[in-house]
């Protein structure tokens, strides 16, 4: 179904995706397709966008506290060195997602990250090098023009797992790139659309 932005009752135009729920309404105006250059927490979200195969984001949105929580505020150094008890442990915690090929996974992209930084060039270097180092600006009009993945979501995601990243397919990464700002998929009525178009970033609904 095609759907344009909406008018919400706080006199912002905003994409249809997030509804009336606060909490997705915060993510999409302070978040979503906000650039974002840090390491760990590219890495953090990439993880997160992994867990999220097969769910709805909000779902992980809600939880995203409680996967801080568990998996030491997404720190790779840490996360690499998880063992089967930890891992056990994850499998009970009814806080998160309790998945685990999917815990599995996050263990072996921390390693990779790891890699990546010990050995260059650097996770977000890696990854904005495929955009230029800037936001790709899309002028979407309706939700049904943007596209689930596309040539270089598949291109970054044949490098990922070339180099040991698990839940990396094309659709992951390229919802991946849409709410780390690498593409500015806000629908050209989007009051985020503007805000969205440079590389400054704006505060994160959760610091950590």
């Amino acid at each position: 179904m095609s759907r344009a932005a909406r008018l919400h009752a706080d006199g912002l135009v905003r994409c249809p995706w997030p509804g009336e729920d606060p909490l997705y309404m915060a993510y999409h105006d302070t978040e979503w397709g906000v650039p974002e250059y840090d390491d760990r927490a590219l890495y953090e979200k990439l993880i997160l966008d992994g867990f999220q195969a097969g769910l709805s984001w909000i779902t992980i949105l809600r939880k995203r506290d409680n996967f801080r929580r568990a998996f030491d505020d997404f720190e790779p150094a840490k996360i690499a060195r998880y063992n089967a008890k930890k891992i056990h442990a994850l499998m009970n915690d009814a806080g998160i997602v309790r998945n685990r090929a999917k815990i599995e996974g996050a263990v072996n992209s921390a390693k990779s990250y790891l890699k990546i930084m010990d050995e260059g060039p650097g996770f977000s270097k890696l990854l904005w090098d495929f955009v230029g180092g800037k936001p790709k600006m899309n002028n979407f009009k309706t939700t049904a023009s943007v596209p689930a993945s596309t040539p270089l979501s598949i291109k970054i995601s044949k490098e990922l797992a070339g180099r040991g990243f698990k839940f990396v397919g094309p659709t992951i990464v390229y919802a991946f790139m849409q709410a780390t700002g690498m593409v500015n998929d806000h629908l050209v009525s989007c009051h985020c659309h503007d805000n969205c178009a440079g590389q400054k970033r704006v505060p994160r609904l959760n610091p950590k």
